[in-house]
């Protein structure tokens, strides 16, 4: 349990700045042409903060994504598979569907950290502060801007992109668990 903690948070310390970039490059009318170019300017207009602004929104997310993800799975591994044989089609169905469960549940924090990353302009206008900071002044802003339904903009994109993504990861990792299983065993049947 620490240990994936512990990874959970360097990983996500890693990855939030490149996410920052990733979002800002791919808004409608994003002024970056380089990856670089976006880099120096946020750097240079909004400081280092920026880059970790949604920090903790990233990890509140994970945590509840990998929850839901793992429960799920399991879930459905006892009622696709209930003898937990090595199964690719279970495999595949149960992470595809783990994985869109979890995506779904945890989109609110996914549209909130998104705009922490971009600091999408109808949103600032609508922000007295000039910056949208912190998961509460976040989840206020997309309220005042659309509403409930705001908290589930993409969910669909979402969920189209974590089903194959935790699909593949459960089945090489059961196929992985699966060799090595067998071989320790061919190993024990040889002594």
């Amino acid at each position: 349990g620490a240990a994936g903690c512990v990874a959970t948070l360097l990983h996500d310390a890693a990855m939030n700045p490149a996410e920052v970039v990733k979002q800002r490059m791919q808004m409608y009318n994003s002024p970056y042409q380089r990856v670089m170019d976006c880099v120096r300017a946020v750097w240079h207009n909004e400081g280092a903060g920026a880059f970790y602004r949604s920090y903790t929104t990233q990890l509140t997310m994970n945590i509840p994504f990998q929850a839901i993800h793992f429960m799920t799975y399991e879930f459905l591994q006892e009622q696709l598979n209930p003898h937990r044989q090595y199964n690719p089609g279970s495999h595949v169905v149960s992470g595809a569907c783990a994985g869109a469960v979890a995506a779904a549940a945890t989109t609110p924090l996914d549209v909130c950290k998104t705009l922490l990353n971009t600091q999408e302009s109808l949103a600032l206008s609508s922000n007295i502060s000039g910056h949208i900071t912190g998961m509460a002044n976040a989840f206020r802003t997309v309220y005042q801007v659309g509403g409930v339904t705001a908290y589930f903009r993409g969910v669909q994109a979402r969920v189209i992109y974590q089903m194959p993504s935790t699909a593949i990861a459960w089945s090489v990792y059961e196929f992985f668990k699966y060799i090595l299983t067998k071989r320790q065993e061919e190993r024990r049947a040889a002594k």
